[in-house]
């Protein structure tokens, strides 16, 4: 689980997570796109690669691949099993 909070801690790997929320199976080549020309972030292909590598060993990202594409998809399956450890923290649960 410590792979999951790592992952989350970086903002720029929370706004890949968002733009794959948004639009789910994008390249490599898309979220650098869109993450410069929606946040502005400037970053090396290499530099987004990697951001992606973290993600996918924390299970938060899935890949497929198709010819000479690899396609990125958001999994939440971590996220659901963090929101299952502290279940007392759901509305309507005493704490």
């Amino acid at each position: 689980m410590g792979d999951i909070f790592r992952a989350l801690a970086d903002p720029t790997r929370r706004t890949i997570l968002d733009e794959l929320t948004e639009r789910d199976g994008q390249t490599l080549f898309e979220i650098c796109v869109r993450l410069t020309n929606r946040h502005q972030l400037n970053l090396t292909r290499q530099a987004v690669s990697q951001h992606l590598a973290v993600l996918e060993d924390a299970g938060l990202i899935t890949t497929r691949k198709q010819g000479r594409y690899k396609f990125h998809h958001l999994d939440t399956t971590p996220l659901a099993a963090i929101y299952e450890r502290w279940p007392a923290t759901r509305k309507g649960q005493p704490t």
